[in-house]
């Protein structure tokens, strides 16, 4: 909770939801001059924007907290505390992902504002916008984490580096697997393909296109992307716990 109220004090934070709510404004005006596909170019802005500014916050003010606690030493007090280092490390990750649960909820709700202000109504198939912002959540907790470890053991700008490099890399895990088509090495072919495995596959939770068109979103996915995100991020927790408790904080 802590973690949660001083992200909420952060001004930046306010900047990134306006501008987020800005461009699904925006969306109005695109979609009056898309004749007979309004529905469709405000869905995919409005979720684009939401990915993306989650995105921003999920980097930059992550990376920023855990560095303010450093440098005002306030991460000594609280650690000579009864408070484990995991312990520490799973609070300022329940308090961010809280963060973007909130935003996150903002800007869908501003989302469906704008969709009811060119539709006058609201349809079934609309829930599916409510799947997909749902992945987004998902996609962003997986991102909180990966920033959480390389937070562990480098600077700020080095876990906003590698943790913006896994998450390009994770857009193409697909084609990774699909690289024996392209090359005759079978070496590199296999290390691909590992690679494709070990990295976070975040275009499972892309479902932009099928929220844009209406298209139902199978149970299954909903259940598949759900765990697979615990499971990973509890992965990458536990490596960040292993990595922290092992760091020489003097």
């Amino acid at each position: 909770m802590n973690t949660f109220r001083e992200a909420v004090r952060d001004r930046v934070l306010y900047n990134l939801v306006f501008f987020a709510l800005l461009m699904m404004a925006a969306a109005i005006l695109v979609g009056q001059i898309s004749i007979g596909i309004e529905d469709i170019v405000i869905v995919s802005l409005g979720l684009s924007a939401i990915s993306l500014i989650g995105l921003l916050i999920a980097l930059f003010i992550r990376v920023g907290l855990v560095y303010k606690e450093m440098d005002k030493r306030t991460l000594y007090a609280l650690l000579a505390t009864p408070v484990r280092r995991w312990e520490f490390l799973l609070g300022k990750f329940g308090g961010l992902v809280l963060t973007l649960a909130v935003n996150t909820a903002a800007m869908a709700a501003g989302l469906f504002l704008v969709l009811w202000c060119v539709k006058h109504s609201l349809a079934t198939e609309d829930s599916t916008v409510l799947v997909a912002v749902y992945f987004i959540l998902l996609k962003l907790a997986l991102v909180v984490a990966l920033a959480m470890l390389f937070s562990c053991f480098t600077t700020p700008l080095l876990s906003i580096l590698f943790t913006a490099g896994l998450y390009i890399s994770g857009l193409f895990v697909q084609e990774m697997r699909t690289f024996h088509s392209l090359t005759p090495h079978p070496v590199l072919e296999a290390i691909t393909r590992w690679l494709s495995y070990i990295l976070p596959n975040f275009q499972n939770f892309d479902v932009m296109a099928s929220a844009a068109h209406g298209r139902a979103i199978p149970a299954a996915l909903i259940l598949e992307n759900t765990i697979y995100a615990l499971v990973y991020c509890a992965i990458v927790l536990l490596t960040a716990a292993a990595v922290f408790s092992r760091r020489n904080l003097k």
